[in-house]
């Protein structure tokens, strides 16, 4: 039992990693080759600028979550055996809570990068979308939006 449920959510954020590292790739690659003079709507660009950023953030803020059902899934798991073996052995509740608390580290070490991840990718996106406006925009323009 304990195995099943120590694969399931490892395994599961193990996959997320994944696809956050895939995605992660593919939106630097895209952000170092893009050309703001190849988009003449800015609207376009920001569509093609935020692609799947919204994934990275979700998996980055529900990774903990994830982990800390495997620490519950795994406590139950340690409280079942010590009631089917009906001794009270403190080496084997001790195993059994550290070993349930690993879900919670693995989700823990995926949601940060995840959050650090999407936070630069959205600035790099700022950065190129000022570019654009700084292309398309006359200094005229910019002078005087603030002038009141």
């Amino acid at each position: 039992m304990r195995e099943i449920v120590d694969y399931g959510v490892l395994g599961f954020l193990l996959f997320l990693s994944i696809i956050v590292i895939g995605i992660a790739i593919e939106r630097f690659w895209f952000f170092k080759k893009v050309q703001v003079s190849q988009f003449k709507d800015k609207r376009v660009l920001e569509l093609q600028l935020f692609k799947r950023l919204t994934l990275i953030a979700t998996i980055g803020a529900n990774a903990p979550y994830i982990g800390l059902l495997g620490t519950i899934f795994g406590i139950m798991v340690t409280f079942v055996e010590i009631g089917n073996n009906a001794l009270l052995d403190t080496q084997q509740i001790m195993v059994g809570l550290s070993l349930a608390l690993k879900a919670t580290a693995a989700g823990l070490c995926l949601a940060i990068p995840c959050i650090v991840c999407y936070n630069t990718l959205t600035r790099k996106a700022e950065v190129i979308l000022m570019q654009w406006d700084i292309t398309y925009i006359p200094q005229d323009a910019h002078n005087n939006k603030y002038a009141v």
